[in-house]
């Protein structure tokens, strides 16, 4: 399990709403997504349970791709990931060198998940993420976090590029083709869900599905894709 105190499970919550309880999800519908984000989350959840099936949730993410790791991914890219707890796992099931985290720090009033053009939501707290990934194992001199609205991003050319649930699928990915066409090699991973898996056969010379999720809304597809074709 994940050690995480009360300011982190909440995070995490907001981050990934089926952690929650059937009970807390209905409290949820019943007053409103508002009330749930700013008060049931600061006072109802159990940190334990939540620090429990956040490990199993990401250790399930692992799974999909890890058989697509080898000894050369030693630079990762993570974007919007969260409190870092799938990086973690990697971390401990891989020889990567260096993980770099593009986040933003804050958390909106009203957590909708939706979908938006310039990537406006957020649910996160850089200092709080910083923390969990210390003491869940991994090492200050393993990691940078920075600031998707006030950093300089960082600028390297990475192995992997891991962003599940966020790119494509909550902001345009060409908020980052750009950025990522710069700091990625031929043989770079991309990472990401999506629920348009088709279109990126037009970006990308190999797109791979991994995985696909099935919902009443925002049915996606996991894809894992390799050099961009212009």
């Amino acid at each position: 399990m994940f050690y995480v105190n009360k300011k982190e499970a909440r995070l995490i919550v907001l981050q990934r709403i089926e952690l929650c309880s059937d009970f807390l999800k209905k409290i949820r519908k019943l007053f409103g997504r508002h009330f749930f984000s700013n008060f049931i989350t600061k006072f109802f959840l159990n940190s334990k349970t939540i620090g429990k099936s956040y490990y199993n949730r990401m250790h399930e993410e692992f799974k999909t791709f890890e058989k697509y790791i080898d000894h050369n991914d030693k630079n990762v890219l993570s974007i919007g990931g969260g409190m870092g707890g799938l990086e973690v796992i990697l971390n401990n099931n891989s020889e990567v060198n260096f993980f770099d985290f593009i986040e933003r720090n804050f958390v909106s009033k009203k957590v909708v998940y939706g979908w938006s053009s310039n990537n406006s939501e957020a649910y996160n707290n850089l200092n709080l993420q910083s923390e969990f990934l210390v003491k869940n194992g991994l090492s200050k001199i393993k990691f940078k976090i920075f600031d998707f609205d006030n950093d300089v991003l960082p600028s390297k050319k990475f192995d992997t590029v891991i962003s599940l649930y966020s790119l494509d699928y909550h902001y345009d990915f060409d908020l980052y083709v750009e950025y990522l066409k710069k700091n990625t090699h031929n043989e770079s991973k991309i990472i990401f869900d999506t629920v348009r898996p088709d279109f990126f056969k037009s970006i990308f010379k190999e797109v791979i599905i991994l995985d696909e999720t099935i919902k009443r809304v925002h049915s996606s597809k996991r894809l894992i894709c390799k050099n961009f074709l212009n």
